[in-house]
């Protein structure tokens, strides 16, 4: 049996609107997991976990016309399971089959990045893992994260970001955002990644929550 931690990147190919919502999408949101699913015959069922100020994106639950039926599970004010199901396209449907062929087996949660990338732990095979990752549709990337390891969730907070939080982070680090005292400013760190200063906030906010909730946890 192997392990391997992932991060699948889907670049510029279209998103489902719901994934859409809740990744690019979402100011609401500051964490989305992937907790369970069922594609073996549609609907389609997930359950999902949230962070954030979920009864603000009940709304887009609402106006999405592929969901057929969806619940909000409130765990605190800033946390909740989400259940929702309905039909998805046959390209996140084969994703999904992907895998799960073979002897693989998806160790949830699946973390949902806010660029649109998701990072999720696989055992199995060597065989069936390296099938899996041949299999990807053209124009997503994959990346292996880990291969093996004592445990299969990520062994560092660092580990927890996605790859352009972890930019933004080292963009910041680089122009002294970090340093004491403060030599650099977001318009720098957004200069650096050649995009707005307000996503440059995002993404330093978004990275910045995930580590300390990761430290202290």
């Amino acid at each position: 049996m192997k392990r391997v931690r992932i991060t699948m990147d889907p670049g510029d190919l279209p998103l489902p609107p719901i994934y859409e919502r809740m990744t690019r999408g979402s100011d609401a949101l500051a964490e989305v997991h992937i907790v369970n699913w069922n594609v073996s015959q549609p609907p389609t069922g997930f359950l999902l976990w949230f962070r954030g100020d979920y009864e603000a994106f009940e709304a887009d639950l609402a106006d999405d016309d592929a969901i057929e039926e969806s619940a909000l599970l409130p765990r605190t004010d800033e946390e909740c399971y989400c259940f929702l199901s309905g039909e998805v396209g046959p390209a996140s449907r084969a994703l999904f089959e992907n895998f799960t062929r073979g002897t693989l087996l998806t160790v949830p949660p699946v973390v949902c990045h806010d660029d649109g990338s998701s990072t999720f732990t696989l055992v199995g095979t060597e065989a069936d893992i390296q099938a899996a990752i041949d299999g990807v549709p053209p124009g997503v990337d994959v990346t292996v994260e880990r291969i093996g390891g004592e445990r299969v969730t990520p062994d560092s907070a660092v580990g927890q970001l996605s790859a352009r939080q972890r930019e933004a982070v080292e963009a910041a680090i680089a122009v002294g955002y970090y340093a004491v005292p403060r030599e650099g400013t977001v318009e720098d760190v957004a200069a650096e990644l050649d995009c707005a200063t307000a996503t440059a906030a995002e993404h330093l906010r978004k990275a910045e929550a995930t580590v300390f909730r990761a430290l202290l946890a």
